[in-house]
């Protein structure tokens, strides 16, 4: 399936809402052959099966892996695609047999995902890392990818709930988001609450009065803007989704070796995920969708 460069595989909201599908997308950037490449994987999951594809966007061509693992089709969770993009040779390889999902649309331990070219893994996703290396036959990037940004479209009646790291070694943290309606002397009332880890960070009264907005918070030494807009909640009839945008801004780790201008310089600058003040930046899309 090809789309234009630049377009996700899976389109923000009809393709999603035909299907009524949950759909992750992880934005990774890295290098390869002193070019920069935008490496997307999508994770979907909708009643009848778990999809992935692997798109890879050059500066000159780009070029889409696309795998379902329906139940019934046990020999597509193990295998491997290649894929001649603009004279270059791309690899992926993947390894779904015992992936464990949890109920959830990413899995979370047993797998890998491997992109390949020029005899580097450029791409390396899930646990089974020995596995992957010794299944491709090469080694790895000398540069890690870096996760830029992430897309997801989770479906709920009132609370919506997602991991992501604000280090891209760090740990995974919870985001949730609930609307609540409650009854007051005036009328009724609309209200959002924001949480990280179960702390609330952000509360919106009268979110009839305030369906669009966006709040600065700080949470262990990490800057987050939260963005929202909430209108089709609100206003709209039948299945409806709400957009929040959460950029964060956190400070980089770095080996004693290396600096953080350095690490931006190694790979596709400052634009790969880093800034030249050393701080690590990434944003979630969260697309929710509202159903009764």
């Amino acid at each position: 399936m090809q789309h234009p460069p630049g377009k996700p595989a899976i389109d923000d909201g009809t393709a999603v809402t035909r299907s009524g599908q949950s759909v992750f997308m992880s934005v990774y950037k890295t290098r390869v052959a002193d070019q920069c490449w935008l490496i997307t994987v999508t994770w979907c999951k909708n009643m009848l099966l778990h999809g992935l594809s692997v798109s890879v966007d050059r500066p000159h061509a780009e070029t889409t892996c696309k795998v379902e693992l329906k139940p019934w089709y046990f020999w597509r969770k193990q295998g491997s695609k290649r894929f001649v993009s603009d004279g270059k040779a791309i690899d992926v390889f993947w390894d779904l047999k015992a992936a464990k999902f949890h109920g959830e649309t990413e899995p979370s331990s047993e797998y890998y995902v491997a992109v390949v070219c020029d005899e580097e893994v450029v791409l390396l996703l899930g646990d089974l890392k020995k596995d992957a290396y010794r299944k491709t036959g090469c080694r790895p990037a000398l540069i890690d990818p870096i996760l830029v940004s992430r897309k997801e479209h989770v479906f709920g009646k009132k609370k919506f709930v997602t991991r992501i790291k604000f280090h891209e070694t760090g740990r995974f943290h919870e985001i949730s988001i609930e609307s609540k309606n409650t009854n007051t002397e005036h009328g009724a009332d609309s209200e959002m609450e924001i949480r990280i880890d179960g702390h609330l960070m952000v509360h919106v009264k009268h979110l009839q009065w305030k369906f669009r907005g966006n709040e600065s918070i700080n949470f262990k030494k990490v800057k987050i803007e939260v963005y929202w807009d909430v209108h089709d909640w609100l206003f709209s009839p039948g299945l409806r989704h709400a957009l929040f945008i959460i950029n964060s801004t956190a400070p980089v780790v770095v080996p004693p070796t290396s600096t953080p201008s350095s690490l931006a310089a190694g790979g596709c600058g400052s634009s790969e995920g880093f800034n030249p003040n050393g701080f690590y930046e990434f944003c979630l899309f969260l697309y929710a969708w509202k159903v009764e």
